[in-house]
């Protein structure tokens, strides 16, 4: 989560002028839309991963995988996509990026607590309750595999993934969708998430991060919203919910305090998740 990074695929441009002999613009460019270069370089990208933050948290693994976003961000844009109106969880090759029942049962994480520091209880804590809220609403279950947290990076195959922290990042928290690479499979926690980010909690912040570590997309990329418009590799579970966990109050969303599911969101967890 973030209220300080810039919108990568919600950001339009204004059309610029033409004069004298000009080439003719293109499709995006004639419907004001950013060019490649320009979305790329409103993608955060991850020193040590090298991989790329767009939406305020989500994960982009290659620049393959950024070429490709732009296209559905394009083609969306320009209607030459279209989705049904009606939690969305998010889809790759319009399946729905969801886990197996065994692994969402078993879904095992360690925590590099050393770079934690002093943050690591609290760190600790914070995920344990943020996964009992999923776990009580679907049916998954995060396992915290602490036996794993000496040897706690993106290369552990023990765990399904890890947790460590980071500084200077564009992100309060970033995490990943199911269908990541474990090399990907990285809840990366900025430092600044253990300072006063009121009215959202560390809990908070994480819920909307495991989230998306179980499929579940921003709410604001949905058309209700109005802003903040991402993509449309998604499918609606429910109705559109302003309110929801995944929907960030800086998008139009209309929870006022801190960041927690809705009946909403546990019905949609239920659908996908039963």
């Amino acid at each position: 989560m973030t209220s300080r990074l810039t919108w990568a695929i919600a950001l339009t441009l204004g059309a610029a002028a033409l004069s004298g002999c000009a080439a003719p613009e293109s499709p995006e460019a004639e419907a004001g839309l950013l060019s490649y270069d320009e979305f790329k370089a409103q993608a955060y990208r991850e020193d040590d991963t090298g991989v790329f933050i767009v939406n305020g948290d989500e994960l982009v693994e290659t620049e393959t995988d950024l070429e490709n976003a732009y296209s559905r961000y394009v083609d969306s844009t320009l209607g030459i996509e279209t989705v049904e109106q009606a939690l969305a969880v998010n889809t790759v090759n319009g399946q729905d990026d969801k886990w197996p029942a065994g692994t969402a049962a078993n879904l095992t994480y360690c925590i590099d607590t050393g770079s934690f520091g002093n943050n690591a209880n609290a760190v600790v804590a914070a995920l344990d309750a943020a996964a009992a809220t999923w776990e009580g609403t679907a049916t998954v279950n995060f396992v915290y595999a602490s036996a794993q947290n000496r040897s706690c990076t993106s290369r552990n195959n023990n765990v399904v993934f890890n947790v460590r922290q980071v500084r200077g990042a564009g992100y309060l928290a970033r995490a990943f969708f199911p269908s990541s690479s474990r090399r990907s499979r990285e809840l990366l926690v900025d430092r600044s998430s253990f300072s006063n980010i009121a009215p959202w909690t560390l809990t908070g912040v994480l819920t909307h991060e495991l989230g998306h570590a179980i499929g579940f997309r921003h709410e604001h990329t949905r058309p209700e919203a109005g802003t903040c418009f991402e993509d449309n590799a998604w499918r609606a579970l429910t109705a559109y919910d302003a309110a929801s966990v995944m929907h960030y109050p800086q998008c139009r969303g209309t929870q006022a305090g801190d960041l927690s599911l809705t009946q909403l969101d546990r019905d949609g967890a239920r659908l996908l998740y039963p």
